[in-house]
């Protein structure tokens, strides 16, 4: 079996997916293994890192597509109704396995064309949120890091201390850190503020989020009535909430967010546009030199005034809106998403001769894979087409 690694394209896109770790694993899966040139330019990899794991470097993506089996991405590949490069879907084959994060309940359109293209798609962000595939999650890796980054960069931008200070000259005060959702990224901001002193709350749609933010020291704030008890999905996730429930929310909120002065927003909604909980109103009610960090923002955003891309200010207020916060740590988010996707595929190759054969019925591959055989087959599709 050969496993292409290809280099992103995509704006802002540093990682790779493959690292010389998980190379040298698959070589000892008796995989062959081929890296475009440059994939991991962008993490600091050197082509010659990864031929010494046992990878071929190949000129250019049709050189390294060429004879795969299986195609490891970061991002879903290029379109022809993109500008960011030429369309990597073209350069694939029929039959090749596509392995990477493909967005696929916001680009339903990209599953019919892998589906007419003969690819199978597999998206590593539908994996399901089981004990036993943990080592797989990406979203879980991914969203760690960029929740750590995202307190980094309110650091940034915030012109005073985060800890108490006391010092011969007076006293200053802490900062104080609202995180709005305490997800995988939520609860690893948290624990980011709080290591650097400042004193932190946070909420949530699920009542179970309540336990978990205050073990890691902060304080919980959400509305407590019978919709909110019924706020998580069966898979883990939050809740799309009623009108009615999000008025008092956010009524609550708001009077939360005037009295801070770093908000962390990571509230996602799987396949729908990221809810705004932070009004253009929340926003003029902060105090001059206040910071607030989207981390939303490729899906909408989670403040009315966030930009993709951009750091902006309103009345004095800051807004970051970086794209991609993940690739802003790409060595690292590199590296865990590679592991994410070894774990993945290594239980299904023969070591003895290397060969790929996906079980079905394992719930790892059924809840990832896409399109199958020339159709599309995973149910949320399905679903959305209905």
């Amino acid at each position: 079996m050969k496993i292409a690694v290809m280099k992103e394209r995509r704006a802002n896109e540093r990682r790779v997916a493959a690292t010389p770790e998980t190379v040298k694993k698959f070589v000892g899966l008796g995989v062959d293994v081929v890296v475009e040139a440059g994939a991991g330019g962008a993490a600091h990899i050197a082509d010659s890192e990864f031929q010494e794991a046992g990878a071929v470097i190949a000129a250019d993506a049709a050189v390294a597509l060429t004879g795969a089996d299986v195609v490891l991405k970061v991002r879903r590949p290029l379109m022809d109704d993109e500008d960011e490069g030429p369309n990597e879907l073209a350069l694939m084959a029929k039959g090749q396995a596509l392995v990477a994060m493909l967005n696929p309940l916001i680009r339903r359109s990209d599953c019919d064309a892998y589906a007419a293209a003969g690819i199978d798609a597999y998206a590593m962000e539908l994996m399901p949120r089981i004990t036993r595939a943990q080592s797989m999650d990406v979203l879980s890796s991914q969203a760690n890091l960029a929740g750590y980054k995202a307190v980094l960069d309110a650091t940034e931008e915030y012109d005073r201390a985060l800890p108490m200070m006391m010092t011969a000259a007076g006293t200053i005060a802490p900062a104080k850190v609202f995180v709005m959702g305490a997800g995988v990224a939520g609860l690893q901001a948290i624990a980011t503020a709080r290591r650097l002193g400042a004193v932190v709350s946070a909420t949530d749609v699920r009542p179970v989020a309540k336990e978990q933010v205050e073990s890691l020291g902060a304080k919980f704030v959400m509305v407590e009535d019978e919709e909110a008890a019924q706020a998580e999905t069966a898979a883990g996730y939050a809740k799309e909430m009623s009108d009615e429930y999000q008025k008092k929310q956010a009524a609550l909120i708001a009077e939360t967010i005037a009295k801070q002065d770093i908000v962390i927003c990571t509230a996602l909604i799987p396949g729908r546009t990221a809810p705004t909980l932070v009004t253009e109103a929340m926003v003029a009610s902060m105090r001059p030199g206040s910071v607030i960090v989207d981390l939303a923002v490729e899906n909408g955003g989670n403040c009315a005034l966030s930009k993709m891309g951009e750091v902006v200010e309103a009345k004095g207020v800051k807004i970051v809106g970086h794209s991609n916060f993940p690739a802003r740590l790409a060595v690292d988010a590199s590296s865990l998403y590679a592991r994410n996707l070894f774990n993945f595929l290594s239980p299904h190759i023969d070591g003895e001769n290397g060969n790929l054969s996906f079980d079905f019925e394992d719930e790892t591959v059924s809840g990832v894979c896409l399109t199958r055989d020339g159709s599309i087959i995973h149910p949320m599709l399905s679903e959305k087409e209905s």
